[in-house]
């Protein structure tokens, strides 16, 4: 009789085991879609980014054609800018799970801001009446909206992976993450004003 106890005993605990990992599991599978979810969608406006730079510079160029000077500021601006668009192109691929490339990633994402918001504000001063082309004018309240959906987007990833590192730290939870190879996810690493859109004004 005692011999059907312990086995009793044993199969139950054997079976609590199997559904809490099996539901922990599943937890961790959901949470962690969701992140690379999310990622691609900052993804995306980062993208919509990159497409709309070459037409704000194709436009600035095609305006500034009959100009017999190039202005310091403008062409300083423009290398800078293509110098960030390079960085960031060369890190594309990257994903939240690596870590160090994620980083890089978001901090050349940063630069690219910085350096696509001298740019414009390089363009606004060497080229006042610029703002008299509709398609300039168009672009660039399209890049202003890019950069609060960047913020936005950020914003919502911040807070997933706030969630699901939550899960992967707390016990008993984190018993399971580290049997099941789940860990802790990056976050964005950047100053307060890297967030922020851009300053264009005209």
């Amino acid at each position: 009789m005692k011999k059907f106890i312990i086995i009793g005993v044993i199969v139950i605990l054997g079976l609590i085991l199997f559904f809490s990992g099996k539901s922990s599991y599943n937890g961790f599978v959901s949470m962690d879609q969701s992140v690379e979810e999310q990622w691609a969608k900052v993804q995306v406006q980062y993208q919509r980014r990159m497409d709309l730079i070459p037409n704000i510079m194709r436009t600035v160029q095609g305006y500034a054609a009959h100009e017999k000077e190039t202005y310091e500021a403008v062409t300083r601006a423009r290398a800078g800018l293509s110098d960030a668009l390079t960085q960031v192109d060369s890190l594309k691929q990257i994903t939240p799970e690596q870590t160090d490339a994620f980083e890089n990633y978001n901090a050349a994402q940063d630069r690219l801001n910085k350096a696509l918001s001298i740019y414009v504000n390089a363009v606004r001063e060497a080229y006042p009446d610029l703002k008299a082309v509709g398609q300039f004018d168009k672009l660039s309240v399209e890049l202003e909206g890019t950069e609060n959906r960047i913020a936005t987007e950020r914003g919502r990833y911040t807070e997933i992976v706030r969630q699901y590192n939550t899960k992967v730290k707390s016990f008993p939870a984190n018993i399971w993450a580290s049997v099941f190879g789940f860990s802790a996810k990056p976050q964005f690493q950047a100053d307060a004003a890297a967030s922020q859109a851009p300053t264009v004004q005209f």
